[in-house]
């Protein structure tokens, strides 16, 4: 059987957040201002969490140690999700992408700007952010935790949890509900596929409905 985080990206987000609601997570959507940079592609997999914020004593030095630390700590094979508590500086550029891309890591999304889009597009890597900016991280921001809770608008997310974001915005599955979650989803994108062709081939939505239970 395929993992999660595979079968997650098969999902599409609004599936997902319907069948999170109808089991009961209603805090589960992030805000709609953070978008893929890419919006034909899906971004999903298990979370690994890092919050920080501004920090104007540090030095050239010791802001862009800090900086590597994290981007060393950040494990393969997840989605890195930022709460920077900031919009005065981009926290994720080219070079930081490149580093997580080497790592396997399957994406990154920050609550806040992003910097180098256009090398950013080149390459590739899922990222989700809410705008792009100038401005730098450099004597001016430091983590100060990894791995622990973060909140996105009013979404709580931990480490472990799981993740998809594609052009309806993303959605965040508690890590406790997340295969559940995903194997009704797998089944309501089946019943919402037979419930398509019904309707293509002239069935009467009100017919539909009552036969499907979906729209």
């Amino acid at each position: 059987m395929p993992d999660l985080a595979a079968r997650l990206e098969r999902c599409y987000a609004s599936a997902v957040h319907d069948v999170l609601r109808e089991m009961g997570h209603n805090h589960c959507v992030l805000p709609p201002e953070i978008a893929l940079l890419d919006p034909t592609k899906r971004l999903a997999g298990e979370v690994f969490t890092i919050a920080g914020q501004i920090d104007m004593t540090l030095d050239r030095h010791e802001s862009l140690l800090l900086w590597a630390r994290v981007l060393s700590k950040a494990p393969s094979g997840k989605v890195i999700m930022c709460q920077p508590h900031t919009r005065q500086v981009a926290l994720m550029g080219e070079l930081s992408a490149h580093a997580l891309k080497a790592k396997d890591t399957r994406g990154y999304i920050v609550d806040g700007h992003a910097r180098d889009v256009a090398q950013l597009e080149e390459m590739g890597f899922p990222i989700a952010f809410d705008r792009a900016t100038a401005a730098d991280i450099v004597e001016r921001w430091r983590y100060t935790s990894l791995g622990e809770p973060i909140a996105i608008g009013d979404v709580t997310i931990r480490t472990g949890d799981y993740v998809v974001v594609d052009r309806d915005g993303g959605v965040v599955l508690p890590q406790e509900a997340a295969e559940e979650a995903i194997t009704r989803t797998e089944a309501t994108m089946a019943v919402e596929t037979d419930m398509r062709q019904a309707i293509v081939a002239g069935m009467d939505p009100e017919k539909a409905y009552l036969k499907f239970g979906k729209f």
